[in-house]
């Protein structure tokens, strides 16, 4: 089923762009994480330009993060008072982002930055989930319960910073430059990769701002909501790299593809469910490593006539 895509400006199979989107989504669905960060390269893959990619991704995250906000809001799961403080930060981040993206764009550079960034944040995500997982399977064979977790603490560089406030929810009184901060960064990563941030900012809650594990979850993904929503209404008037058709076939695989993934997580191990999940982030962080460096297929050359 040949489907033409109007920003893209090439015509692909409409089935496996839906197919694209149900794998995202099984993943979601199976490890609990956005399937963002793993749409874009897939799409690069088949041939999508990577900046049309990206910007549609995000289209996709949004869809995907709705259903996730309100369960977690139902379960008082949602610190509302950190969430705005980084979805003001977040906006800011978006509009320097689309800046940044538009200068490399002009100089021709946004995909091979694009490509980079992908392979160096999927290989280092790749690589501590792997060695996480090894750890724990190695402690489960030995019977040891492994290391003793420690006390959740902010960081001290967030503890040295001014204007205090109580974020009750997150149990936590640290300064609001600390999550402003982290809003900005998730927001330029979101507006140049396509992807949600949790990747980022679920670490970054816990071990930098110490927060709270039971909203952690939530009030990433109302970050993410957020930020998404602004950071595809950035580049429909901006770059004008959201292709509709392609977010829309996207869409539909996802919502189906999370839905199984849910039912085929209730019956594996986490730990080798993790596993399997960093030799995938890991093999297509290699696949697109070697796509850097390989000469392509047809090389142009600029002369004057």
């Amino acid at each position: 089923m040949d489907v033409y895509l109007p920003i893209a400006n090439l015509a692909v199979d409409g089935l496996v762009i839906v197919a694209l989107g149900v794998a995202t989504g099984i993943l979601s669905g199976v490890f609990g994480v956005g399937g963002g960060f793993l749409t874009t390269p897939l799409l690069i893959f088949y041939g999508i330009p990577p900046t049309v990619a990206a910007a549609s991704a995000a289209t996709q995250v949004t869809g995907a993060s709705v259903s996730g906000v309100f369960a977690h809001s139902r379960k008082d799961g949602v610190d509302y008072q950190m969430g705005a403080v980084t979805v003001a930060g977040g906006m800011v981040g978006a509009l320097l982002g689309a800046l940044i993206f538009n200068l490399l764009r002009s100089a021709g550079q946004i995909d091979v930055v694009i490509n980079v960034l992908y392979v160096l944040m999927l290989g280092t995500i790749g690589g501590l989930m792997a060695r996480e997982s090894l750890e724990t399977l190695r402690g489960s064979k030995d019977g040891s319960t492994g290391k003793r977790a420690a006390k959740r603490r902010h960081h001290p560089m967030i503890a040295s910073l001014p204007y205090r406030w109580r974020f009750y929810k997150s149990g936590l009184y640290i300064s609001p430059l600390g999550p402003l901060i982290l809003g900005v960064v998730v927001g330029i990563l979101t507006m140049l990769m396509g992807v949600g941030g949790g990747f980022f900012m679920v670490p970054a809650m816990l071990y930098i701002l110490g927060m709270s594990a039971k909203v952690v979850v939530g009030t990433s993904l109302f970050n993410i909501l957020f930020i998404t929503m602004l950071v595809t209404m950035v580049h429909a008037f901006t770059t004008r790299a959201v292709d509709i058709v392609l977010a829309g076939l996207l869409l539909i695989g996802s919502v189906t593809g999370a839905q199984l993934g849910t039912k085929i997580a209730n019956f594996a191990k986490p730990e080798h469910l993790r596993l399997v999940l960093a030799m995938i982030v890991l093999a297509i962080a290699l696949r697109m490593a070697f796509g850097l460096g390989v000469r392509p297929d047809e090389v142009y050359t600029v002369v004057p006539l």
